[in-house]
């Protein structure tokens, strides 16, 4: 359990910088999902 933290102490900028990363591809998946259903529905009939 010792190491697990050391490391995390150690990598704090890498660790928040995924974390980051994890969220920015997540708002990015979502808007994208959202283009394409505000697409569908602006298909005219």
């Amino acid at each position: 359990m010792d190491s697990i933290v050391k490391f995390l102490l150690d990598n704090s900028r890498v660790l928040v910088m995924l974390v980051v990363l994890i969220i920015w591809i997540g708002i990015f998946s979502y808007l994208w999902k959202l283009d394409k259903k505000v697409q569908k529905l602006e298909e005219p009939d």
